[in-house]
C-alpha cells in the first residue's frame, strides 16, 4: 500500500511513525512545503527570549533520522499543488519541477495559518511578523537588532501572551493590544483579570478593547481605534489562526465551520481514501456535540495516531476534543479545560459555577502559593462542563485532573472521592480539586446559594445588604461600600444585631468563612446568599467599586 501524507509536524508525523509501526511493508511518503517536517512550534516563543538557547532543540527529527529509524520517505520543501481524488493522484512541485504522484491512501495534515486582518498600511509595513514556524522565527530574530527597543503584540490569546512575555524578557518595552475587553479571551473575564494584572505588574502596557486601524509609516506607528498612536520597532500579529484548507477546497472536499475540513469519526473526508487530521479539521466539541476548531498539539498528535490505526485496520474512533490549554505569563500560570461559563450559557446548558481558593501544597509547609480554581457544571446532574485555574504553581496538576474527570464522565459528586497524592511538599489532605467538588455539591444539594460578582449590583438594588465577615484588620486592604461588618468568630454572639427581615449577601476574603456564615445564618432563619469568590475576586475584577482605606 502506498500512503502519502501532506504536512508533517504533530498530526502528519504522528501518523507516519505509527503507520510504520503497524505496517512494515507500506510505502509511506511525507510531503511538506516547509524546510522542517518535525519541529516544536509551541516552543518557538521561548527561543525569542533565549530561554531556549539553541534552535536545534526545537528541531525534533530530520528526514535522515526518520529514514534511518522508521524507513520513511520524508521530503521537505515539496509542495503539493493539487489533488485529484477521483484519480488518486496529486501534483507535487520541488525546485521548479512538477510531477504526478499516485496514492492508495492520502492523509492531509496541512495545519493552520495565521489569520491576517485587513489593516490599512499592512502591506507596506516592514516590521510586522507572524509566528507559526521556524522560518517565521528566523525572520523575527533577524529583525531583533540592538536598535530594536519597542515591540507591539496584537492579540492577547495564548501565543500573543507568550510573545509578550518573551519579548519583554529580551528587554523590549512591550505593548499588548487586544480587541476584546479582556486578555486571554478563552477564559472567563474574572479569571483573565489576574492575567492582565500580572502583565501590568511585569511592565507590559496592556490595551484592551483596542484594535489596530492602520500602520504608518512602514509599520513604525500603529493607529488604534481609540485614536491613540503607538510606536513600534517590531510588531507581532497574533490575532488567531484559520485552517489551511485551500488545497482541500480546490480538490472539492467538503468544508465546514471556519473553512475546516469535514471528517467522519474515522477521519475520512468526503472523498474516498482521503483522510485529514490536525488543526485543519472540524472536530466535535465533546461536551456539546457542536462543530468546533480546536488548534492544539495534543489533539493533533492523537488524531495522527488514530488515523494510522484506521488505515491499518484497527477500528479507532474520533471522539472529539474538549480543548485543554495552559499558558505561563511571567510568574503566573493560567489554564482551562472544557467549556467556559460563557460558552456553557451560549449553548443553553443549565449552568452553575463555583470559585475556590486553595494552596498548591500544604499551607503549613514552606513555599505554599495561592491558586484560584473555577468549576463550571450542571447543578442538576452534576456533569462537569469545564474548569479554569490561576496561580503561581500547581495549576497544571489541578486542571489536568479535571480534564481527566471530564473525559472519564465523572461528575462533581466524584471529585471529593478522588484519592490524590498527599505529602506536605506536594499537596493537601483535602486537595483543591476535592474542595471544588465539595463546594459544587453544596450548591447542587441546596446547602449553599451563591451569586457571582457581576450579579452583586442587581441584588443590592433588590434590597440585599453585604455582610462582611472578615477580621477588622483585613478591611485595611479594601472593603465593600455600605457593608455591615461582623467578624465570623463574633457572628453567633451578635445575631441580635441583624435584622431578620433583611436579606444578606455574605462575603469574606476567599469564600470559606462566608460559607460558614451562610450556614449559621440560614439555620437561624435569615435569607442569605454567598458571594462566590468573595472579596479577593471582586477586588481583582472591579477594584473601582471597592473602598480603599
Amino acid at each position: 500500500m502506498k500512503i502519502i501524507i501532506v504536512g508533517g509536524v504533530a498530526g502528519g508525523m504522528s501518523a507516519a511513525t505509527r503507520l510504520r509501526r503497524l505496517m512494515a511493508d507500506a510505502e509511506i511518503i511525507v510531503f511538506d512545503k516547509g524546510p522542517f517536517v518535525s519541529f516544536a512550534n509551541c516552543g518557538l516563543p521561548y527561543y525569542v527570549s533565549g530561554e531556549i538557547s539553541h534552535k536545534a532543540a526545537l528541531l525534533l527529527q530530520t528526514p535522515e533520522s526518520l529514514k534511518a529509524r522508521f524507513n520513511l520517505d520524508v521530503r521537505p520543501l515539496h509542495e503539493v499543488t493539487s489533488i485529484s481524488p477521483e484519480k488518486h493522484e496529486l501534483q507535487v512541485s520541488f525546485e521548479g519541477k512538477v510531477w504526478t504522484e499516485s496514492y492508495d491512501k492520502l492523509i492531509l495534515s496541512p495545519g493552520a495559518k495565521p489569520f491576517i486582518p485587513e489593516i490599512a498600511g499592512l502591506d507596506q509595513a516592514r516590521n510586522v511578523f507572524t509566528l507559526r514556524n521556524v522560518p517565521d522565527l528566523d525572520r523575527i530574530m533577524t529583525h531583533l537588532t540592538p536598535e530594536t527597543k519597542t515591540a507591539v503584540v496584537i492579540g492577547a490569546g495564548f501565543i500573543g501572551l507568550e510573545m509578550a512575555e518573551n519579548l519583554s524578557k529580551r528587554g523590549l518595552a512591550v505593548t499588548l493590544i487586544e480587541k476584546a475587553p479582556q486578555v486571554l479571551p478563552p477564559l472567563d473575564i474574572e479569571m483573565a483579570a489576574y492575567v492582565k494584572n500580572e502583565l501590568i505588574a511585569s511592565g507590559v502596557m496592556v490595551k484592551t478593547s483596542s484594535s489596530a486601524l492602520a500602520f504608518q509609516p512602514a509599520g513604525r506607528e500603529i493607529v488604534l481605534n481609540t485614536g491613540e498612536v503607538v510606536t513600534s520597532d517590531l510588531t507581532i500579529l497574533s490575532v488567531g489562526v484559520q485552517p489551511e484548507t485551500s488545497l482541500a477546497q480546490a480538490a472539492g472536499l467538503k468544508l465546514g465551520i471556519g473553512g475546516g475540513i469535514l471528517v467522519d469519526d474515522h477521519y475520512q473526508t468526503s472523498a474516498p481514501d482521503v483522510y485529514a487530521v490536525g488543526d485543519a479539521i472540524v472536530v466535535k466539541q465533546q461536551l456539546t456535540g457542536q462543530d468546533a476548531l480546536i488548534t492544539l498539539a495534543s489533539p493533533a498528535n492523537r488524531q495522527g495516531r488514530q488515523v494510522a490505526d484506521v488505515l491499518a485496520g484497527i477500528n479507532r474512533f474520533n471522539r472529539g476534543s474538549i480543548g485543554t490549554a495552559i499558558v505561563r505569563v511571567f510568574g503566573l500560570t493560567a489554564a482551562s479545560t472544557g467549556l467556559s461559563e460563557a460558552q456553557a450559557k451560549l449553548a443553553d446548558l443549565p449552568t452553575a459555577v463555583v470559585h475556590i481558593t486553595g494552596k498548591d501544597h500544604a499551607g503549613y509547609y514552606p513555599g505554599a502559593k495561592d491558586l484560584l480554581l473555577k468549576l463550571i457544571f450542571n447543578p442538576h446532574s452534576g456533569e462537569i462542563y469545564g474548569a479554569q485555574g490561576i496561580g503561581e504553581k500547581g495549576v497544571d496538576k489541578r486542571i489536568d485532573i479535571i480534564a481527566t474527570a471530564i473525559k472519564g464522565n465523572l461528575t462533581i459528586f466524584d471529585l471529593p472521592e478522588l484519592e490524590l497524592t498527599y505529602a506536605p511538599p506536594f499537596g493537601s489532605a483535602k486537595d483543591p480539586v476535592n474542595m471544588l467538588g465539595y463546594a459544587a455539591m453544596n450548591l447542587a444539594e441546596g446547602l449553599s446559594d451563591n451569586i457571582q460578582l457581576h450579579e452583586l449590583k442587581s441584588y443590592l438594588a433588590k434590597g440585599y445588604r453585604v455582610l462582611d465577615v472578615r477580621q477588622a484588620q483585613e478591611l485595611e486592604q479594601g472593603s465593600f461600600p455600605n457593608a455591615l461588618h461582623i467578624p465570623l468568630n463574633d457572628l453567633n454572639d451578635r445575631l441580635s444585631e441583624l435584622d431578620p427581615d433583611q436579606a444578606y449577601i455574605v462575603s469574606c476574603q476567599s469564600g470559606l468563612r462566608s460559607y460558614l456564615a451562610e450556614r449559621l445564618l440560614k439555620q437561624a432563619g435569615f435569607t442569605v446568599k454567598n458571594l462566590d469568590g468573595a472579596f479577593a475576586l471582586y477586588q481583582t475584577v472591579l477594584p473601582e467599586e471597592t473602598n480603599y482605606v
